[in-house]
């Protein structure tokens, strides 16, 4: 196989494949159907994953691909050390609302870490990347790209960046008590990682189910900004997991948010 750095050149291409192909439904009066557990899927979640996992498999021989829309109706590969999560579209509900936030994600596991990352913005014509050996970047429609890097924690505190259609609004303000907070700010889909990535934001905690498809590509990305994504007691975010499910966890950038001394 490739070295993730030119495996990333090959991965970004198909991501902006798929994401043309979720723009031209979204152009139309899509139809809305349901997963068995509640969740909405449209046309476009079909045709993207129809796109992504034949170009998967024909860019790495060998290396299972599981992809969302498959893994709900059963169709998980048998995985190894190395495999591939796909999310065709992120934040199908940020879709349905019309407002942008929504991403196409691959990612490249490597015995349980994220090694590679590609989150695409289609409508927000936003491409954020980044690999072990490579950084992170983001990468303009006409294919510019610039070095992302996630920032120190600024003075006046912290930026927390949470989900806008899903989350624990309780458990988030428990957990933020006693840290500094300057802003807090909503965002769809894993472009919260994004902007963690590329020092908009400091913190994502994300209390509320996840599954590993919807956060590796961001993790990836994160992960080669300098960032982390743990659990909430501090332990990395693997990927492999039986179920594919993940429990609660912080996304952080360079430094870890730290309480305010009590007084």
């Amino acid at each position: 196989m490739l070295p993730e750095p030119d495996l990333l050149d090959r991965v970004i291409p198909i991501a902006r494949a798929a994401g043309a192909i979720v723009m031209a439904v979204y152009a139309t009066e899509f139809e809305v159907g349901g997963k068995s557990d509640a969740s909405p899927v449209t046309e476009a979640d079909h045709r993207a994953e129809a796109l992504i996992v034949p170009a998967l498999a024909a860019l790495t021989p060998g290396v299972q691909v599981v992809s969302e829309e498959a893994a709900c109706e059963g169709r998980v590969p048998q995985i190894a050390e190395r495999f591939w999560l796909v999310d065709p579209l992120d934040g199908t509900r940020e879709f349905i609302d019309r407002n942008g936030e929504f991403t196409v994600n691959i990612a490249l596991v490597d015995r349980g870490a994220p090694v590679l990352g590609v989150v695409l913005a289609p409508a927000l014509e936003r491409l954020f990347a980044g690999a072990d050996g490579a950084g992170a970047f983001f990468e303009d429609a006409s294919g510019q790209r610039s070095r992302i890097a996630c920032r120190r924690l600024p003075l006046e505190g912290l930026t927390v960046v949470s989900s806008r259609s899903h989350g624990d609004t309780q458990a988030l303000d428990t957990y933020l008590a006693g840290r500094a907070v300057a802003a807090r700010v909503n965002a769809g889909s894993s472009l919260k990682f994004c902007l963690v990535a590329c020092g908009e934001a400091d913190v994502y905690p994300r209390f509320g189910r996840t599954m590993e498809w919807d956060t590796a590509a961001g993790h990836a990305v994160l992960r080669a900004a300098g960032g982390s994504v743990t659990d909430l007691d501090g332990t990395e975010l693997r990927y492999g997991k039986p179920g594919f499910a993940n429990p609660h966890f912080v996304a952080s950038g360079v430094s870890s948010p730290a309480r305010r001394p009590r007084d």
